[in-house]
């Protein structure tokens, strides 16, 4: 039972006074008790400010909104000045600015109940799984940091269960942040599924959840900048993607939302040079996972050189090696992914195959990727929105310019791990299709070479 009855909401929690949605009566008396601190939303410094949200400093980040001499400036602090500083960088989140201050919870913490028997999953995990599942529960005993570095379709997912059983026993809040609300919107469901009897709120941009003591919190890594000193275990899944890698305030916010005592799990299958050394130099206990769940090898990415590609792509028009692979799959009754590098020429070639088309900004983005999963669509082309995280059964994969600068090393490594993720299919095709052969084109089927190499080797071992 908790002492505070808003304890629940606020609990970890860094908000603006909107956010908080209490009445002028309430939330004055929260102030007087103590109960809310203020925080100043921007914090002005003699040679920099910094928002107190999303702690960027870059000068670019911020602008300025005139305000009459005579107009009364809702914070005390400010009645003098001329102009109100706010921050562009997390604007989308609500406005964050000299006047308009965030509020942090400092009454009685809030903690979710533990539970005897949180989960009904009864599946069974491999013997390379059962290893990071021990590995995590260990982390989150010893309240340390653990990388699992694991190829895509490996069951990830599955890993996770026995450290959240334990943590949830306990009575521990976890979140599960991701960069990407695809993945959010496809995970969610499952572990409600798996952990019916635990609270769960899914959170990105547009949900209708809302985050009550919640025991555990599935959210994109933007989310975690309402937090802070929330989570007893925090899991980054798909460390590496973007924007997580490239904005330097989602570190800081997933930093900010866990408790002083924590355990912080990474998951991905392609970490970047900054994990790679941690590993190396023994920083960050790694488990590495070289098999998928259903034991069969990658997929090898096929190599498909095509001159001019891009600019039979400007005029949205296909060369015969494409339409070929495309022929070959309709013969065949496949169902297939095309990647494209630009939402131009994903419009363009959606237009000219007939096959719908997917992209960050498609307003029925939901909708096609249900519909592609449900076998409504045998082919969907893409951007890189659907690189990770989302799993198919039975597909294969082509990527239409794998040359682009758009397709690092990471991305075509993800983008073939969508294909031959299933124990019934396990052989999907993939094939980069390009004009220039890349380093990253090379490295994405090094990397698949090397893993299978180090998977035959397990399987040997174990055998």
């Amino acid at each position: 039972m908790n002492a505070n009855p808003w304890s629940p909401r606020f609990s970890g929690k860094r908000l603006l006074k909107n956010e908080l949605n209490l009445s002028e009566t309430v939330f004055q008396g929260l102030l007087k008790k103590g109960n809310l601190i203020e925080i100043p939303g921007i914090k002005e410094m003699f040679f920099y400010n910094e928002c107190q949200r999303c702690h960027t400093r870059k000068p670019s980040h911020f602008g300025k909104i005139p305000t009459e001499t005579n107009q009364p400036i809702p914070h005390k602090k400010l009645r003098s000045t001329k102009s109100i500083t706010y921050c562009r960088n997390c604007i989308q989140m609500g406005r964050v600015s000299t006047y308009e201050p965030l509020y942090e919870w400092n009454g009685p913490a809030s903690r979710p109940p533990k539970m005897k028997q949180p989960s009904v999953w009864r599946g069974e995990l491999t013997p390379l799984q059962s290893k990071a599942a021990d590995a995590m529960v260990e982390a989150i005993r010893n309240q340390s940091t653990l990388l699992i570095h694991a190829v895509c379709g490996a069951g990830k997912t599955e890993m996770l269960y026995r450290g959240l059983w334990i943590a949830f026993r306990n009575g521990f809040r976890v979140c599960i942040a991701t960069p990407r609300a695809d993945v959010v919107r496809e995970l969610a469901p499952r572990l409600r599924r798996d952990f019916p009897s635990i609270e769960v709120a899914a959170l990105y941009g547009g949900t209708q959840d809302v985050d009550v003591n919640a025991h555990l919190v599935v959210a994109t890594t933007h989310q975690l900048l309402r937090y802070s000193k929330s989570f007893d275990v925090m899991i980054v899944d798909e460390v590496d993607a973007f924007p997580y890698h490239h904005d330097k305030s989602l570190p800081k916010a997933v930093a900010r939302s866990v408790k002083p005592c924590h355990a912080l799990i990474y998951l991905t299958a392609t970490p970047r040079l900054d994990l790679k050394m941690a590993s190396r130099l023994k920083q960050i206990q790694t488990i590495s996972i070289p098999l998928r769940y259903h034991g069969h090898p990658l997929p090898l990415p096929k190599l498909s050189q095509v001159f001019k590609l891009h600019q039979h792509l400007q005029k949205g028009t296909l060369p015969k090696k494409i339409t070929h692979w495309i022929e070959q799959r309709k013969a065949a009754k496949r169902r297939f992914l095309l990647f494209v590098p630009t939402i131009e020429s994903a419009h363009a070639l959606s237009k000219k195959l007939n096959i719908p088309y997917v992209h960050s900004e498609s307003s029925n983005r939901e909708e096609l990727i249900h519909h592609f999963r449900n076998q409504r669509y045998e082919a969907l082309i893409t951007t890189t929105i659907l690189e990770r995280g989302v799993t198919f059964p039975s597909i294969d994969v082509a990527v239409i310019g794998a040359d682009h600068d758009v397709f690092d090393e990471a991305a075509l490594i993800q983008i073939a791990g969508r294909a031959g993720r299933s124990a019934d299919d396990p052989d999907g095709d993939v094939t980069f299709f390009y004009n220039v052969k890349t380093k990253a084109i090379v490295k994405a089927r090094q990397y698949t070479e090397l893993k299978n190499l180090e998977g035959k080797k397990f399987k040997k071992e174990f055998d």
